[in-house]
């Protein structure tokens, strides 16, 4: 069997989850790493940022090409609607979904702190703990934003505990956030055109049957669905 071609983003992190999926699956792979306008444009704030394609585009184009059998993406990235010929043939149950606010070694939570994200359900849930913390704006991989950390430009930055994990630094000194996450934050959903398959092996969906009562789900096989046991 051929090596399966794999689309993602070039970032770290992209690079881990692509892996992840892979050691479960059992397969050879092939990657085609890909800067998409989302990595490129950096100054954009991702604050009111809808479901759009803007950290997929550009792989996804890949395998609707023909150059590439699957795409790989954070599940909470996925634009809806899905692009037209494609479909999610598996989430994964994926890792810890919450949300942590990483602080330099030795330093706790303190008034006044200026925190760097940018999400504004992660600004609601750091303003209950404390109103007086001021939020800065922030953008790139998960190295470049724990940078700001060094440089002393923020005194924390908000990150995905998944993405933590996935890149082996859940060492750092951090507190995690209580409050709500985003949705699907911490699974991996791979895309792939409409005749393929579902990876069923790593597909943690329930079964489901067609139903013609609700609309459309871009991760449940674009169909309206119900659970069966």
């Amino acid at each position: 069997m051929r090596s399966v071609r794999v689309s993602a983003r070039s970032s770290p992190l992209s690079k881990a989850q692509v892996a992840e999926v892979f050691s479960e699956l059992n397969l050879s792979y092939t990657p085609y790493w890909v800067e998409t306008s989302g990595d490129i444009d950096k100054k954009s704030s991702l604050k009111t940022l809808e479901k759009t394609d803007f950290f997929t585009k550009e792989v996804d184009e890949l395998v609707l090409k023909g150059i590439c059998d699957i795409s790989i993406h954070s599940a909470k990235d996925l634009p809806d609607p899905l692009p037209e010929g494609l479909k999610v043939i598996a989430l994964t149950k994926g890792l810890d979904p919450s949300d942590s606010l990483v602080m330099r070694d030795g330093e706790k939570i303190r008034p006044g702190m200026t925190i760097g994200l940018s999400s504004e359900r992660r600004e609601e849930t750091l303003k209950k703990i404390d109103s007086s913390f001021i939020f800065k704006d922030i953008r790139g991989t998960i190295d470049e934003r724990l940078k700001l950390l060094e440089t002393k430009e923020v005194d924390g930055v908000v990150v995905a505990e998944c993405a933590l994990i996935r890149l082996n630094l859940n060492h750092l000194n951090r507190i995690k956030l209580d409050g709500g996450t985003a949705p699907l934050q911490g699974r991996l959903a791979i895309l792939a055109r409409s005749e393929i398959p579902e990876f069923s092996v790593i597909d943690s969906r329930p079964k489901i049957i067609y139903t013609g009562l609700r609309s459309p789900s871009p991760l449940f096989h674009h169909y309206p669905t119900i659970e069966i046991e």
